[in-house]
């Protein structure tokens, strides 16, 4: 959001002290200013629209209205963008995902000692400017359609048309678990990000090279993220781990605070490895990191896709596996939540095309196909 003006922040939560450490912390950022704070989402729902917001920052666990609610209540007539504010619990981070389902544009995870209260108010600080003036009416019709799509393709719903389908890949003779074992897919993608992997998941066809994804997420919410995934298609998920071999029809996503890189003398043999270190491209997982070294392990055999995301995690990465032989492919602006990384991406030529988030896994597995030259029938 480019006005000039400081972005306005109204803060949801019932902890008195974390209201108190959030508004001090955030007051310190010239760009920023706190324009009004509520204990739940009753209090805030009462209070929106004297105070018109520009970004809500929500609390998830709440007495009288918890922030499911709260959303579900505030969004279809007030389309703020709302970034979740949750515990690292399991349970917090699944309720996250919902909240993301339901219209949320971002989640951070509340700090758990006095000395990461900086560094985690810095990230909230990063995903408030990364929101504020997001379409999220758009994001929310996105969203639907994409949960439509997604039903039609396990089968609960009608039958697909072409407005109401995902492109669903078809097996082609030659895309074989042994064609597969020596390529990757390399995703880096950051806000909109979770509903957006769900909808292509639910849709990829197998056999499929191992995907690599750096979510841009708080620690301790991957794992759920990963868990959702896996639960949705054909292609087994899972947070990585250092050790964990790259084989076909598996999906890794890094774990949330750590960076993930791939390691290995060839492609057929690679392997994760998960590791601390300072934040790159200001993240950690760094998109710049894991596809470097992609670029490195696999060169020509790797498809590097960028989507939607604020900053330019992802551009180097991508022009380091384009610059190795492989392909990049990006999301493009009309289906993206924030079109940012993927952007940079293609205006600065470090991508061979764009899709749409409906032509998703299509466009995933023409990429490989152009890999090995295999014809489509």
């Amino acid at each position: 959001m480019m006005t000039g003006q400081p972005i306005r922040v109204m803060l949801v939560d019932d902890s008195a002290l974390i209201r108190q450490i959030v508004t001090d912390q955030l007051s310190e950022q010239p760009d920023l200013l706190i324009v009004g704070r509520a204990r739940d989402g009753e209090d805030a729902l009462a209070q929106v629209d004297r105070l018109q917001p520009d970004v809500i920052v929500l609390d998830v666990e709440m007495p009288r209205l918890n922030g499911l609610e709260t959303l579900r209540r505030l969004l279809p007539d007030r389309p703020i963008p709302v970034v979740m504010f949750s515990s690292l619990t399991q349970a917090g981070a699944k309720t996250t995902l919902d909240a993301i389902d339901l219209g949320a544009m971002e989640c951070v995870g509340k700090p758990t000692t006095l000395s990461n209260v900086a560094s985690v108010c810095g990230e909230l600080a990063n995903k408030i400017r990364a929101v504020a003036g997001c379409n999220v009416a758009a994001a929310i019709k996105r969203r639907k359609f994409v949960a439509r799509a997604s039903r039609t393709v396990i089968g609960e719903g009608t039958a697909p048309s072409k407005r109401t389908a995902l492109c669903i890949p078809h097996s082609t003779p030659g895309v074989t678990d042994a064609f597969c074992r020596d390529k990757v897919i390399a995703v880096g993608i950051s806000t909109g990000g979770p509903p957006a992997l769900a909808a292509i998941f639910q849709a990829l066809a197998v056999p499929s090279p191992p995907i690599v994804i750096v979510q841009h997420m708080p620690p301790g919410f991957t794992r759920s993220f990963a868990e959702r995934l896996d639960r949705l298609g054909k292609i087994a998920v899972k947070e990585a781990a250092t050790g964990d071999r790259l084989v076909p029809n598996t999906a890794f996503v890094a774990p949330g605070g750590r960076h993930v890189r791939v390691v290995g003398r060839r492609p057929g043999d690679a392997t994760l490895e998960v590791f601390d270190a300072e934040p790159v491209s200001s993240h950690r997982p760094s998109v710049d990191v894991m596809m470097n070294s992609v670029a490195e392990v696999y060169g020509s055999n790797a498809v590097g896709v960028i989507m939607t995301g604020m900053g330019r995690d992802g551009v180097a990465g991508c022009g380091a596996i384009k610059q190795a032989g492989g392909i990049t492919i990006g999301q493009d602006e009309e289906s993206s939540d924030v079109y940012g990384m993927n952007k940079i991406a293609w205006r600065d030529g470090m991508l061979d095309s764009q899709f749409s988030l409906e032509t998703a896994p299509c466009a995933w597995f023409e990429a490989l196909r152009r890999l090995g030259h295999v014809q489509p029938v």
